[in-house]
């Protein structure tokens, strides 16, 4: 009885013990019986995603991008999210889970069928270090080859050569065969040289065709890539060496050409900021310190126009900096009038009065602007036809700068073709060169005067328009450019516009060049003794206006 009773407890806890074995595999049982039989597993691409070897998990990820289905973007995509699982010893089935972080749902990574949650304690997450995280990237690429969007596979042809594998060159050589897009073609032979380099059994005359065609690429990827090619025979490695001397120097030209785009850029600023200085300098020979003020208005101008459109004609909106042009040029132009008959026609003969008075008064048009508007910057949009940028060989052109050179050269154009062919140019050529002899003729000097500074004002206000789609729209905003204006008038010649046109380019361009070298702050300074050690040279200029009164 005693033995009984012993042994009864015993036979209690091994029942015991086989439920809470059922209990705890079931849901394992369930998972095995979701995933691919090992019949299937062996010819399995995803099999090798199983293992804690990186080579192996990439060379899955390759058999996965060269057999394709319907699950591979799925897969790899969870790979590379680190939401791929399998389980913790090797099993015969090499199954594949995939976890969703969002819901917490459990899938098999084969056939996209739910199933149960696995044991925490027989699963682990597959790993994606960099070297599997590129080849996702490239595999990614492999399956987009098949997109029916040509920009699509253009981006994979581009993601394969970026990190080209050997096992990637049948496809790329297959879509290759296909490919009827002649900008498409074109990355994909780029590919495929790519991929022959990577490939140990491509013949020397193979891998010297692909240094070649790479080196027609003549950018930084194609340079790195061939900078990291080793272990090559020496022809190959010789005409590697050659190709990349050549890449730099044609980086080395596309960087000088940019540095030139962007200093023009900084001109067509300079040249729209100094035009109308140029002509009322000229012509009346005032020193006027409030021009940067007329440049504000003119971009306060344009940020009420867009108010104005975006309350009552919002679909036109694109069109707004557009009417905003005639509208700061109208502005400007009659406050500068009104500037002239208040105050500059008082001063005449007395520089150094005009200036002061000027000076004063681009404080009290700085306050009126913040009582207006307040302190703050002003959101002044770029119309959607003025943004974005395109690529011209290795150059990047973006649009609102294109658009503000054009306008710049349209601009002056404009004004040039005002001076040439106008009866008020005729005057106002005319004051330019002789006052005396003008007023003796009959042309009303006063009238020319104040028309000549309406009309610098006004081309100051239209620069505003064009400064407010690249520059902040404050109060100060005029402060950034008068001195820069006025560099521009005195170094081309005070009052003639062709030198002012050369002068803001080649004051751009100097400042974009010396800006690597010696910085911002240094090559402003570095121009200005440069202007200052020229003008003690010529001190009227590069073109000087000629003249019996000038002369004399």
């Amino acid at each position: 009885m005693s033995i009984c009773s012993k042994k009864r407890p015993s036979w209690r806890r091994a029942v015991r013990t086989l439920l809470l074995a059922a209990i705890m595999f079931a849901p394992l049982a369930r998972a095995e019986a979701q995933t691919s039989s090992p019949a299937q597993a062996t010819a399995d691409p995803y099999a090798g995603l199983t293992s804690t070897d990186f080579d192996t998990i990439v060379a899955g990820v390759n058999q996965i991008a060269l057999t394709g289905g319907a699950r591979a973007r799925t897969v790899l995509g969870a790979l590379g999210n680190n939401d791929l699982y399998t389980w913790k010893y090797p099993r015969p089935d090499h199954g594949l889970f995939i976890h969703d972080p969002d819901t917490g749902a459990w899938t098999n990574a084969r056939t996209g069928a739910a199933i149960a949650t696995p044991p925490f304690m027989a699963i682990r997450k597959v790993i994606a270090n960099d070297m599997v995280t590129g080849a996702i990237a490239t595999a990614m690429g492999v399956l987009d080859l098949a997109s029916p969007k040509s920009a699509t596979r253009r981006a994979a042809a581009e993601a394969i050569f970026a990190a080209p594998a050997p096992a990637t060159l049948p496809v790329v050589a297959q879509a290759l065969a296909h490919e009827t897009d002649p900008a498409v073609r074109k990355a994909l032979t780029q590919a495929q040289a790519a991929d022959e380099l990577m490939t140990p059994s491509s013949s020397v005359a193979t891998r010297l065709a692909a240094i070649h065609v790479i080196a027609a690429r003549g950018d930084l990827t194609a340079r790195n890539e061939l900078a990291s090619l080793s272990g090559q025979p020496k022809p190959v490695a010789t005409a590697a060496a050659a190709a990349i001397a050549h890449i730099d120097f044609t980086l080395k030209l596309w960087n000088w050409l940019e540095t030139a785009y962007y200093g023009i850029s900084l001109g067509s600023v300079l040249l729209l900021a100094a035009a109308g200085l140029a002509i009322t300098f000229g012509v009346m020979g005032v020193i006027n310190m409030a021009h940067g003020e007329m440049v504000m208005i003119g971009a306060y101008v344009t940020f009420c126009v867009q108010q104005v459109f975006r309350a009552y004609a919002p679909g036109l909106f694109g069109t707004s900096v557009i009417v905003a042009i005639p509208a700061a040029f109208a502005v400007a132009g009659l406050i500068g009038i009104l500037i002239e008959r208040c105050m500059i026609r008082f001063l005449y003969g007395r520089p150094l009065e005009t200036l002061l008075a000027t000076w004063g008064l681009s404080l009290i048009l700085q306050q009126a602007t913040r009582t207006l508007f307040g302190a703050e910057n002003q959101n002044v949009a770029t119309p959607g036809w003025m943004s974005g940028y395109f690529m011209l060989g290795g150059l990047t052109i973006t649009l609102n700068r294109l658009c503000i050179i054009i306008f710049a050269f349209a601009v002056v154009g404009g004004l040039m073709a005002v001076m040439r062919y106008t009866p008020l140019g005729l005057r106002m050529r005319a004051v330019t060169q002789n006052r005396r002899m003008a007023a003796s003729m009959g042309i009303r000097t006063p009238w020319i005067d104040a028309m000549t500074f309406g009309l610098g004002s006004g081309i100051a206000g239209v620069a505003g328009v064009a400064l407010s789609q690249i520059d902040n729209v404050s109060p100060n905003l005029g402060q950034n450019y008068i001195i820069d204006s006025f560099m521009v008038v005195v170094f081309g010649g005070v009052g003639n516009l062709w030198g002012t046109i050369l002068a803001a380019l080649t004051l751009g361009i100097v400042n974009k060049g010396l800006e690597p070298v010696a910085g911002a702050v240094l090559g402003k300074i570095v121009v200005l003794v440069l202007i200052i050690l020229f003008i003690q040279r010529r001190p009227r200029g590069l073109f000087p206006v000629k003249g019996r009164a000038v002369e004399t």
